[in-house]
């Protein structure tokens, strides 16, 4: 695997093999000595054209415990602020020796491009693009979810029998795609819910079953429910009346949230919109994975490091 461009790439027992990786990281934590050798002179470029706390961290924190030399690169403050294209910003990284860069930007296609147009020989990874996909985020949601199922005997397993739904602003959400492709694969029944005006088009060709309102999806029983963050800085009409019905309409309320059954998982990919999307009851309950999918983002993003750095490596010696 060169790149790590889009969930839809990934055959189911790729994608396990890549939970599988970030079982073995994830045991890496519990050491005292957390950090792996196994990146020890390669560099990781983190060129990030958006704002992004989570996602930045976390590949900064998987690179360095992989011994890699991180580069974290912002457009803000740049000579992309001064009109320097995506090419010559990504030849002037390559030129400084980046053997993998962690792509995030606004244009759908960008990771593509850098990974296709020739310009660069590095290893590239899709940290979001547009409203495109993220395919690290769907893979940390996928590991939680079987972590979360199956425990410590998790290895070899994908989510064949899950019941996954997803609401909310899916019309702009990178992530909602790539998980709906990845979940898909691994075997889980997806399931969508949004307003009419946040569900994209062509959603009737995409492997998932559609819901316009929230209590139908609730009442299948379902073994995750995730909440997508509005998007409302990438909003510039009215996807719906008011913050208030949407919250009524297709909000995780309290009331909803306690009506969910004992083993129900409660997503979100964060940043969270409290009393809009997602309830306090609901976010900071046992139920929630949120914090726990921050800590796995570490994990996963080891284990696609280690693969596409040092994993390439091995296969071409």
């Amino acid at each position: 695997m060169k790149h790590l461009l889009s969930t839809r790439d990934l055959d189911r027992a790729t994608a396990v093999g890549i939970l599988d990786i970030a079982e073995d990281m994830a045991r890496t934590a519990d050491r005292e000595v957390r950090k792996l050798p196994t990146l020890r002179g390669r560099t990781v470029v983190n060129l990030f054209f958006e704002d992004s706390t989570r996602t930045r961290l976390s590949f900064e924190s998987a690179a360095k415990r992989l011994s890699a030399d991180v580069i974290t690169f912002s457009a803000k403050g740049s000579s992309v602020s001064k009109g320097e294209s995506l090419k010559d910003t990504a030849q002037t990284l390559q030129a400084m020796g980046a053997d993998a860069i962690v792509v995030r930007h606004h244009g759908s296609g960008a990771a593509h491009m850098l990974a296709h147009a020739g310009w660069i020989d590095a290893h590239v990874l899709n940290a979001g693009d547009g409203t495109h996909e993220h395919p690290t985020q769907a893979l940390l949601d996928a590991f939680t979810m079987r972590q979360r199922r199956y425990g410590a005997d998790s290895r070899g397993r994908d989510l064949e029998g899950m019941r996954v739904v997803i609401v909310g602003d899916v019309v702009h959400s990178r992530v909602a795609r790539s998980n709906v492709w990845l979940l898909s694969t691994l075997g889980a029944d997806v399931h969508l819910v949004a307003p009419r005006t946040l569900l994209p088009s062509g959603v009737e060709t995409w492997p998932v079953t559609v819901h316009e309102h929230l209590e139908p999806a609730l009442a299948l029983d379902p073994d995750v429910v995730m909440m997508l963050r509005i998007q409302q800085e990438r909003m510039h009409a009215a996807f719906f009346p008011s913050a208030r019905e949407y919250a009524r309409e297709w909000g995780l309320t309290a009331e909803r949230f306690a009506a969910l059954g004992p083993d129900t998982m409660v997503m979100h990919p964060g940043p969270m919109n409290r009393g809009l999307e997602i309830s306090s009851a609901a976010a900071d309950s046992s139920a929630s994975t949120v914090l726990a999918q921050v800590t796995n983002g570490v994990f996963i993003r080891m284990a696609v490091l280690y693969l596409l750095v040092a994993g390439s490596s091995e296969e071409s010696a």
